[in-house]
């Protein structure tokens, strides 16, 4: 699902392998100005890949923020994220939702439900991506955490009956190619292109979104 959206510029997406944290962090921040911050990191020990979180059962090992006051550490200036990420090269990278987009979560098999239904749809997506956790993450325009449990309601849904959740102010996403422990790594389902740059409105997705949860229940 990659692939999903087509783009000629190839040049201008990050890419998934061959290019560091840093590089990549800078990137988010450079080409798309997205606020980044560092989080957790995975560390060796006995051969095991453990959180730096020291939490032996953390839920999402190398993948959550390291500090409480992460919300303002997160930054849009590329020379601020490469200088974080210099101190630190293997942290993760986390994007701060509820600023320059907020980003609707669903199950795995929900979300690739729905991106067959938009693309029979015709509808113009922003990126995707997907957790090794299964789930994906549709970014769309700011304030949707708001809108999303009347936009529900309309369709005859509760937001307390559909696993769909809205992540605005006060809430991050894991960006590739950050690794959830031993899990793997958290991709694309719809890359970042010049393309998809400008998001949709949580309204235009709320449908398909939750038409495949409700049916994935």
């Amino acid at each position: 699902m990659e692939e999903t959206i087509a783009s000629t510029e190839a040049a201008q997406i990050p890419k998934q392998r061959g290019e560091s944290l840093l590089e990549t962090a800078v990137r988010y921040a450079e080409e798309r100005h997205w606020d980044v911050f560092p989080g957790s990191w995975l560390e060796a020990v006995d051969g095991v890949q453990r959180c730096s979180c020291g939490d032996a059962s953390c839920p999402a090992p190398g993948a959550h923020p390291a500090r409480p006051d992460w919300a303002t550490q997160a930054t849009g200036s590329a020379t601020v994220a490469r200088r974080m990420w210099q101190k630190q090269p293997t942290a993760s990278i986390l994007l701060p939702t509820g600023r320059t987009f907020d980003a609707l979560s669903v199950p795995e098999s929900a979300g690739f439900l729905a991106l067959a239904r938009m693309e029979r749809m015709e509808l113009t997506l922003g990126p995707v991506t997907l957790t090794p956790d299964r789930r994906m993450q549709f970014f769309v325009l700011p304030g949707a955490s708001v809108k999303v449990p009347e936009l529900v309601r309309k369709l005859g849904w509760s937001l307390s009956s559909l696993d769909l959740v809205p992540l605005g102010e006060g809430g991050y996403v894991a960006a590739p190619p950050t690794r959830f422990g031993s899990r793997g790594a958290v991709q694309w389902a719809c890359r970042p292109t010049p393309a998809n740059r400008w998001l949709p409105d949580a309204e235009e997705l709320i449908s398909p979104l939750a038409y495949a949860c409700g049916r994935d229940r």
